[in-house]
């Protein structure tokens, strides 16, 4: 019986905490008017359908490849290269969607009085970040 209540506690645990996290994304995405942004952007609101699916599909199949212990049959360089893109690519959607509804930039620049400089400081962070990232994945992970 104490074996039993431990189990349904644990279940019970991880139900509420995937919930909770998964409020808090859809939260976070909703906030950030990220799908709609990328829908304008794309000047693709008929299928703006398409975005809502690709996030929820994404979420789905990753989360059962992670509980499942899927495994692929493919070289580690095109695994390692497919999946290191996608994450870039929502990584930086993400980031530029925060920076854009935050204004972070502008006001940052403005208030330095860096604003002839703000092309150089968005590269600055772009090629920081890449090379940082980089270094990570290459040297310090290894």
């Amino acid at each position: 019986m104490g074996e039993w209540l431990m189990h349904l506690f644990v279940m019970l645990l991880g139900l509420s905490g995937g919930l909770a996290v998964g409020s808090g994304l859809v939260a976070f995405l909703i906030v950030l008017d990220l799908i709609p942004r990328l829908a304008q952007i794309a000047n693709a609101y008929r299928v703006s359908f398409w975005f809502e699916s690709a996030v929820i599909c994404g979420s789905m199949y990753w989360t059962f490849a992670d509980f499942m212990d899927w495994r692929l049959a493919l070289p580690k360089v095109v695994v390692l290269t497919f999946s290191g893109l996608m994450a870039g690519v929502f990584v930086g959607m993400l980031a530029g969607a925060l920076t854009e509804v935050m204004n972070v930039l502008p006001i940052l620049a403005k208030r330095m009085n860096l604003s002839d400089y703000l092309v150089g400081l968005v590269m600055a962070m772009v090629l920081g970040k890449t090379l940082g990232s980089l270094f990570d994945w290459l040297f310090f992970q290894w």
